[in-house]
């Protein structure tokens, strides 16, 4: 089965309900909102419900004014049999302004489930352009730096 749409993109504006106290929006509102556009790409590639199974290395760059637009762009960039890797980058800029600013980027992996619970085999990612040739790249050598994090993490899971 071949997919064509590996992405989305959504906009809103960010609300005096998204404050911290430091009065910008709070960590964990853009948390949130790179779980929800990363499942909404999860959704659309698998055609399945998905649960998250990691989220890594999210880095917040600059704070997210309230008031300003937010754009938050979702990227599958790796596939494997029943997981998906998805690249988020969230953006800001002030409401009439033309060019958005980075704020935050994010590497999140869904796992697609069916309806008892289980892993469901989805569509394979094949690149197609340099970019996305770069991001796959990325996303293997992601993977192998999880493993010796894993290890790391391991006396301490329970």
């Amino acid at each position: 089965m071949s997919k064509t749409k590996n992405h989305i993109e959504l906009q809103f504006l960010s609300e005096p309900s998204d404050v911290n106290y430091g009065g910008k929006v709070h960590g964990g509102m853009m948390m949130k909102w790179i779980d929800q556009a990363a499942f909404a790409c999860a959704l659309q590639w698998s055609d399945s419900y998905c649960v998250t199974v990691y989220v890594g290395g999210i880095r917040f760059f600059r704070p997210v004014h309230i008031g300003h637009l937010v754009k938050m762009e979702a990227r599958i960039i790796y596939t494997g049999k029943t997981s998906m890797h998805i690249a988020v980058d969230a953006y800001s800029k002030p409401v009439g302004k033309s060019d958005f600013v980075k704020n935050t980027h994010c590497i999140i992996v869904f796992v697609a489930v069916d309806e008892e619970g289980q892993p469901k085999v989805i569509p394979s990612f094949k690149p197609k352009t340099e970019k996305e040739n770069a991001m796959h790249g990325y996303a293997i050598k992601l993977m192998e730096l999880r493993k010796s994090i894993d290890k790391e993490m391991e006396p301490y899971i329970v």
